[in-house]
């Protein structure tokens, strides 16, 4: 993968939480889709890259109950269980790089991805994502991707990024996963400046 573990422990190392680049008090695009995707409050979501977000602290407010969350950085994990205590125990925390876990197939009805896949700068490392979203997604299962837009920026967090519109977002997945949406967000960092990302929403066929 284009970054390591030891990159991103030492990111979370140096910079609290609110201090990162992407963090956002609540990701309110991502749980609008989770909510426009009507699953039981028992279906299978996982959020990966979710790092210390609090995506699923919402989740949980919400009454969902069957959460995973992936991060190349047991650190930032650490920090999300914390923060949850009792909250999070029922949470699946799993450490380890997205593009080689071996997840359960067909055992998941949601994914959620903001702001790790332009990390992947390599199309074999694009393949292996998106042969693991087919394998763990079940069959009409929902998806959410975001990444830097056509304007956002090259760098993050000192690593080169990937930027996309909408339709090449999609096109990374190819034509078993169905576009139901898409949309552009520009994100305010804490630092002031302005970040485009992109959001697609696609359904596994």
């Amino acid at each position: 993968m284009s970054t390591s573990a030891e990159h991103w422990e030492a990111v979370y190392g140096k910079k609290k939480v609110d201090q990162v680049s992407w963090f956002r008090p609540h990701l309110d695009q991502s749980l609008a889709y989770v909510e426009r995707a009507g699953l039981p409050r028992d279906a299978g979501i996982i959020d990966v890259g979710g790092g210390a977000a609090t995506f699923v602290d919402d989740l949980l407010g919400k009454g969902y109950s069957n959460l995973t969350v992936v991060d190349l950085s047991a650190t930032a994990l650490g920090i999300a269980r914390d923060r949850l205590g009792e909250r999070g125990a029922t949470v699946k925390w799993l450490v380890g790089d997205i593009t080689r876990l071996e997840l359960p197939a067909h055992s998941f009805d949601f994914w959620h991805d903001r702001a790790v896949f332009h990390f992947l700068r390599e199309a074999d490392e694009r393949a292996r994502y998106v042969a693991a979203v087919r394998r763990a997604l079940k069959p009409g299962g929902h998806i959410v991707v975001a990444t830097f837009g056509p304007h956002g920026p090259e760098r993050c967090s000192e690593l080169d990024t990937m930027r996309y519109s909408g339709d090449q977002l999609h096109g990374e997945f190819g034509s078993e996963f169905k576009k139901v949406d898409e949309l552009v967000e520009l994100h305010p960092t804490p630092s002031g400046k302005q970040q485009e990302f992109v959001y697609c929403y696609c359904r596994l066929q």
